[in-house]
């Protein structure tokens, strides 16, 4: 099924020839020209079935006989086939805003989203003929990619080399909106933009999603901590050994690595100690 033009003509134009009809009519009843006066007023009859007005950013579907005749998209009033049925489609720009769904992301973690989907009409014939209730169907669509968009990714992640719905929303909208663009085509809609509005742990798992958080944070906050300190430690024994400050076997490395390392890794300060002897003392 694809839009077509409906045959139409002035709407002006037409009421102008009702109008004369009318008075055609009027004229041949009063003179007894019966038969011309009813012929007139037929024709007007019909002319004035097919008057429809169509406001700005409208459509209206032409059905003639249950066949679909096309389509009126000119605004103001006009005159189309008569005795059709005219279905009037919105041509503007609506916003969906979805229920917040309960959900499992990829990790099988519980989490709530919720989306508002920025939509329009483009094709008025797909949007009547090829599925039952467009808006009904748009909001059904719409909460089956969100729920199909969420569990591809995680809610979150302390790495950078996975895209996950809290830090990389704007790819996230753009992979629901190429998905639901995919499943509204049929039903003539454009799919304008997408947004999450809604993004947390349910309920029942928030506290406990918390705590993994924490402790989550708390690892790669240390990992990264030992990963610094071991490179200063290399970079100071290297400047020492460079510059023939100190001469250091094996033994000596060890134990100047092991206080280094404890320096910077050591949440709180740590206490110089002077050792007057030797390490062999």
């Amino acid at each position: 099924m694809r839009e077509k033009d409906a045959w139409m003509m002035n709407g002006y134009v037409g009421i102008l020839a009702i109008a004369v009809l009318v008075a055609v009519t009027v004229m041949s009843f009063l003179e007894g020209q019966f038969v011309i006066g009813g012929i007139a007023l037929v024709i007007a009859i019909v002319l004035g079935s097919g008057i429809t007005i169509v406001q700005p950013n409208q459509a209206a579907v032409v059905i003639f006989l249950g066949k679909y005749m096309g389509s009126i998209r000119k605004e103001g009033i006009v005159i189309t086939i008569p005795f059709s049925i005219r279905r009037m489609i919105s041509l503007r720009v609506r916003n969906f805003n979805s229920s917040r769904l309960k959900v499992n992301d990829v990790n099988g973690n519980p989490i709530e989203i919720a989306a508002v989907i920025v939509f329009k009409v483009v094709d008025a014939a797909k949007a009547v003929f090829e599925v039952d209730r467009y808006e009904k169907y748009v909001e059904i669509q719409s909460e089956t990619a969100i729920r199909a968009v969420a569990t591809q990714y995680p809610y979150d992640t302390f790495t950078d080399k996975e895209m996950t719905l809290r830090g990389n929303a704007e790819e996230v909208s753009e992979q629901l909106a190429r998905d639901l663009q995919e499943r509204l085509t049929v039903a003539g809609v454009e799919v304008i933009e997408t947004r999450l509005t809604h993004l947390a742990y349910s309920t029942e798992v928030a506290q406990a999603m918390l705590q993994r958080q924490q402790a989550s944070a708390i690892i790669a906050a240390r990992k990264q901590i030992v990963e610094g300190a071991v490179g200063m430690v290399e970079d100071a024994i290297a400047q020492l050994e460079k510059d023939g400050i100190v001469d250091l076997d094996e033994e000596r490395r060890v134990t100047m690595v092991n206080n280094l390392l404890v320096s910077i890794v050591s949440d709180n300060g740590t206490q110089p100690v002077v050792n007057t002897g030797t390490l062999y003392q």
